[in-house]
Order: C-alpha cells, then sequence, then structure tokens
C-alpha cells in the first residue's frame, strides 16, 4: 500500500525577534522574555516559536538567567 503524503500547507511561525528588530537577547528585558514561556513557566519550542536555533539559544539562556535574577518563573513541578 502506498504511503499518503498528507502534509498541510500550515502557517508558518513569524520570529518574534525579527519582527521587534531584536538582535542581543538581554535577560533584563523580561516583557519580551515572557513571550517564549508557556503559563506554566516552561520555555517554549522552537517550532514554537519560529525562531532560529541560534536565537533559541540566546533565549533559553536569557531566560535561566531571567530565573536566577527572580525576573521570571521556574517551571511549575507539581501535577496536582
Amino acid at each position: 500500500m502506498a504511503k499518503i503524503n498528507r502534509e498541510r500547507p500550515g502557517k508558518r511561525k513569524r520570529n518574534l525577534l525579527a519582527a521587534e528588530r531584536v538582535e542581543q537577547v538581554d535577560w533584563k528585558d523580561a516583557d519580551l522574555l515572557r513571550k517564549f514561556i508557556s503559563d506554566r513557566g516552561k520555555i517554549r519550542a522552537r517550532r514554537v516559536t519560529g525562531l532560529t536555533p541560534q536565537q533559541q539559544k540566546q533565549v533559553a539562556v536569557a531566560i535561566k538567567n531571567a530565573r536566577e535574577m527572580a525576573l521570571l518563573p521556574y517551571p511549575n513541578g507539581s501535577r496536582g
């Protein structure tokens, strides 16, 4: 039986950093970084954010630094 290709045309997620003309991600910009974390505090995946691999790494490091400085929440570990 032949495999049917059912790829969705899908909407390409826009690159938020390019839209806001951000060249270097700064951990002090908590408002921008909040757009890259879920309501539970987890860092959103690249396929969701539409970032390049380099930008995603910068965002992840910036979020982790902002968490250390108590600007952003850590993920909630309880599932109850």
